[in-house]
């Protein structure tokens, strides 16, 4: 099998628990090592892997084949750019730039040099969301005309990482929590015709953005992207209805929950849902009306890295293009212009 040599470029909370331990699960990947700035701290979790002092480091190391791009927002186009122009594939996290333009021109630098670039949409592999994906695409529910997608978290105090909490190029919930659902009502229904947008800040001493409700327009279709860190008790995460029926269901995927507890994923089906989350389908099947419990798709991060790798060793389609990360900016350019001059902007 041939193996693809991959290196981080940090290992904080996004390394150490959304992609080394798939890289290393995974047969097809070595993880050869991290960019660490002060803590050192990849060996004690894969002591054959390598500290990088600085990125040139991690760069010129001709074993790397892969570079993950997992730091700041602001840092994504820089650091990205100079791995495709040091001859490396590249998996940057999401926001995928801070906008459009560098978006562009990451993806024609990646044609140019003939390397791979995806943009780490994980949330496409969460248990919840591949059950609104399959309930859909069934046709149980006939032509979607509204849909609604919420991230809702309660997070009164402000985050310790000064890069999310501090305005700049890369703050703010839209490029936060804003990609993981434009992504998913892209995925969904393509690219919309126009985009109404209402963002504020409610927790107090917050500097930044802290809530957004997003409209995208489609000529039959309406969908209500939605994400704040004020919600205690939130409604259910995915609100589908359409001309025969509708579908509820919450974000209930905790894969990442239990990433963060120090739980390692061990298998390709490592995470089910707990039947107590499955989701509510009413609708009309073969002239009768049913109402009844659906069971939750199988979700796994570890499809995304698979698919990472098929796209390279076996040239198959790469999974979340760089297309697909210049249409999530188009849209989080939009909604900013449209909450800045209060008006339906056109895509």
């Amino acid at each position: 099998m041939e193996i693809i040599n991959t290196a981080l470029c940090s290992y904080g909370l996004s390394g150490k628990v959304f992609h080394a331990p798939f890289i290393n699960l995974h047969p097809g990947f070595q993880l050869i090592g991290s960019w660490e700035r002060s803590k050192k701290l990849i060996q004690e979790d894969y002591p054959d892997a390598k500290s990088y002092p600085h990125l040139e480091a991690l760069l010129r190391d001709e074993r790397v084949e892969l570079v993950v791009v997992n730091t700041p927002t602001h840092t994504h186009y820089d650091y990205s750019k100079q791995a495709l122009l040091a001859e490396k594939h590249v998996v940057v996290e999401k926001a995928f730039t801070t906008t459009v333009a560098e978006a562009k021109e990451l993806k024609e630098l990646a044609q140019k040099k003939q390397k791979k670039l995806s943009v780490y949409q994980n949330r496409r592999w969460d248990s919840d969301f591949k059950t609104v994906k399959r309930i859909i695409q069934s046709g149980s529910l006939g032509d979607i005309i509204e849909a609604e997608l919420h991230f809702a978290r309660y997070k009164p105090t402000l985050s310790h990482k000064q890069h999310v909490e501090v305005p700049g190029p890369g703050a703010g919930i839209i490029k936060d929590l804003g990609p993981h659902l434009i992504d998913q009502a892209l995925h969904l229904f393509g690219m919309p015709n126009a985009v109404f947008a209402d963002m504020r800040i409610t927790r107090a001493a917050s500097q930044i953005d802290d809530y957004f409700e997003l409209i995208l327009y489609y000529e039959k279709l309406r969908v209500k992207l939605k994400a704040s860190f004020l919600v205690r008790e939130p409604v259910p995460s995915y609100i589908i209805h359409g001309t025969k029926g509708s579908f509820l269901k919450s974000r209930a995927d905790a894969q990442e929950d239990k990433l963060r507890a120090g739980m390692k994923p061990n298998t390709y089906d490592w995470y089910t849902e707990p039947e107590s989350e499955y989701g509510l389908l009413h609708t009309e099947k073969d002239g009768k009306i049913i109402r009844e419990k659906v069971k939750s798709s199988q979700g796994s991060y570890l499809g995304y890295y698979d698919a990472v790798y098929k796209s390279i060793v076996h040239r198959q389609p790469i999974p979340v293009t760089a297309e697909d990360g210049i249409n999530v900016m188009q849209i989080i350019e939009a909604a900013i212009k449209s909450n800045n001059e209060q008006k339906v902007i056109a895509v």
